[in-house]
């Protein structure tokens, strides 16, 4: 949907680039900017990561088809900051009231007459909706930002990618003194290298391992939200076993923080040295224990019916 900050602020601009674009060409200027200001690589410098928002949000209008269209429309018939019919609203003569839903059609024309006064009389006011593009820190612990058109708003600490927000009555003004529409803002969430933020809090983080570290156990340092921690691989652990480290998540909406889910992995070697390999088969020689031992009754069976077919 439309947003009324739509007409402040030239995206194409913003990305470097012209209206006759194509949208490779957008992707590849999105993708030059948002790493030379990507948060990661600009640790507290604030303009980085306004610019940082400003190309996001420009690249998620004019990457989308159907927004690109509805944003060049709306810019095109409103360029010039009054009606693209040549009138303002609230002028002297005869109170005149267009439809403009039915001569742009659907988001399109319910913008335009927000902006310009005109359409027909609702008891509420137009849904707005915006987008909000934050680094992974500020979805873990929460922040406030302002819109365009002054709108203050609050994410909570451990919001995820896709979430929508609803600030109720900043939408559009009600005609008539009626009541104002809602905003709604979908958050966009920059990936972290390394973590994952779920639910409630809890933030995941792939925990590669060495097969000996799985069979012998292991104390290994690993980075959290809130700071290094050390953490005790069982022995005998396996790929996919989860440890849960208590407290040392992402924020939640109460204060409290959710928890590290560390994943296993278990590397196996590429490339082996002569004695390593020795090793190896020397371990294979003296363990007997084979994790198959569940298929034998159905290869055994296997092979007798092979050899009585033969």
């Amino acid at each position: 949907m439309a947003s009324r900050d739509w007409l402040e602020k030239d995206f194409y601009k913003i990305l470097g680039v012209d209206e006759k674009s194509s949208k490779d060409e957008i992707k590849r200027a999105y993708r030059k900017l948002a790493q030379k200001y990507h948060p990661d690589a600009n640790k507290g410098d604030a303009e980085a990561e306004r610019r940082f928002k400003e190309i996001s949000e420009a690249h998620s209008i004019l990457s989308n088809d159907e927004k690109r269209k509805e944003y060049d429309e709306i810019r095109r018939y409103a360029g010039a900051g009054g009606s693209p019919f040549g009138f303002r609203p609230g002028g002297g003569g005869r109170d005149v009231r267009v439809d403009f839903g039915d001569l742009f059609g659907g988001e399109a024309g319910d913008i335009f007459g927000d902006i310009f006064g005109f359409g027909p009389r609702h008891a509420r006011g137009q849904d707005l909706e915006a987008e909000a593009h934050l680094s992974f820190d500020e979805a873990v612990e929460g922040t406030t930002f302002e819109l365009a058109d002054g709108v203050r708003v609050r994410i909570p600490p451990g919001v995820t990618d896709g979430s929508r927000i609803k600030v109720a009555g900043k939408g559009g003004p009600g005609p008539a003194r009626g009541t104002p529409g809602d905003l709604f803002v979908r958050v966009h969430v920059a990936q972290h290298p390394l973590f994952k933020l779920k639910k409630n809090g809890d933030i995941e983080l792939p925990l590669p391992i060495t097969i000996a570290e799985a069979a012998l156990g292991a104390k290994i340092q690993v980075p959290t939200p809130d700071g290094v921690v050390t953490l005790r691989v069982p022995a005998g652990s396996r790929a996919g076993k989860t440890l849960r480290v208590k407290g040392k998540g992402g924020r939640r909406s109460g204060g409290s923080r959710g928890d590290l889910l560390a994943k296993i992995e278990i590397e196996v070697p590429q490339k082996l040295s002569r004695r390593e390999k020795e090793l190896l088969e020397e371990f294979e020689r003296e363990h007997k224990h084979s994790p198959r031992t569940h298929f034998e009754k159905y290869t055994s069976a296997g092979e007798s019916r092979a050899k009585a077919a033969s």
